[in-house]
């Protein structure tokens, strides 16, 4: 055991003289310090942005450059840093709800989320409106150094300008017929109170994910809503009815005008047509008055006897005429 020992201290002798990789003691130290100064400047020195990133450099704390994707290198020890800010990534805020998980079956967090997303609207009715928020980073030097909390302070604004929008409108508006110029007027507010604050956040996306009553009125809700669509059916229904009658009547308003517009046209040219022959009629007249008053009538008796039932032919020298005749208006007893 002992001259196992003694060789062992010896072959530690031999390596102690021969030094770090065969040379000497003292250049061997030096080569040792100045392999690990190199692999420290390289650890501490070497970053990598990433493809969605970009890279802020700071030196002693104040704001150097800004880098792109890829391999890069900073003054070593901490005389520079780099935080690294994804630019190209879209970020999302949920209010109102949490997504658990996402896919074709949505999982959805469970918890109370009321007190950001339970808006009370222009009428004084409460609404429950959950909504999304889109955004992307534009200016990484202002997000990172501007603002404290980006985030939280992105999530009050919005709540805000919900809330402001909302207020300025009625239920009945705010739960199906103005969402898209809600999420527009929160959209541009947003937008304004984040570059006021230098937050270096560009908007996306407002969407207003759904609008209800508050659980426990929504049954009533409902029921308000089906006896309001019962009414705006019976009032269709009226409208319907109305108009059928009303377009019968001015049609049929309209026939009678224009019947009377010809009748009175046709006894225009009728009494024109008149006037025009018996112009004609007195000038034939007047050259023969004793032939034209002959002919009239005649002309009237062709016209007169045909509509008579019964025609009595007497002579102008009969005498006892009277008794022959049928006063009593029946068709026997007389002559034709």
């Amino acid at each position: 055991m002992p001259e196992d020992l003694d060789e062992l201290i010896e072959k530690l002798q031999r390596k102690r003289q021969r030094g770090f990789l065969g040379l000497p003691g003292r250049w061997g130290g030096y080569t040792v310090m100045v392999a690990v100064v190199l692999v420290a400047i390289l650890v501490t020195g070497y970053y990598q942005v990433g493809p969605n990133e970009t890279g802020v450099v700071l030196r002693f704390g104040k704001f150097l450059t800004e880098t792109g994707p890829g391999p890069h290198f900073k003054m070593p020890f901490g005389i520079d840093r780099v935080f690294k800010v994804r630019t190209s990534y879209q970020f999302k805020e949920e209010f109102g709800f949490r997504t658990k998980k996402a896919g074709i079956h949505t999982q959805f967090a469970k918890g109370d989320y009321s007190r950001e997303s339970n808006i009370l609207t222009g009428d004084l009715n409460i609404a429950v409106v959950t909504w999304v928020v889109q955004y992307r980073i534009r200016d990484p030097r202002a997000y990172l150094f501007n603002v404290r909390n980006v985030r939280g302070t992105l999530r009050d604004v919005s709540e805000a300008a919900m809330r402001t929008v909302v207020g300025d409108m009625s239920f009945n508006e705010a739960i199906k017929l103005k969402r898209r110029q809600i999420e527009s007027s929160v959209k541009e507010k947003m937008q304004h109170v984040l570059d006021r604050y230098g937050c270096g956040v560009s908007l996306f996306l407002v969407q207003i994910q759904d609008v209800h009553p508050p659980v426990p009125v929504e049954d009533s809700f409902d029921e308000v809503n089906r006896a309001r669509q019962e009414m705006d059916q019976a009032i269709n229904e009226a409208y319907q009815q109305y108009n059928k009658v009303i377009y019968r009547v001015k049609g049929e308003a309209l026939q009678t005008v224009k019947a009377a517009a010809g009748a009175k046209i046709e006894r225009v040219n009728r009494a024109k047509g008149d006037a025009a022959y018996f112009s004609k009629l007195l000038v034939e007249y007047r050259k023969a008055p004793r032939v034209t008053k002959r002919r009239l009538f005649l002309e009237t008796m062709r016209r007169v006897l045909p509509r008579l039932r019964q025609v009595y032919v007497v002579d102008a020298n009969m005498k006892g005429l009277v008794p022959l005749l049928d006063l009593r208006g029946t068709k026997t007893g007389g002559g034709k």
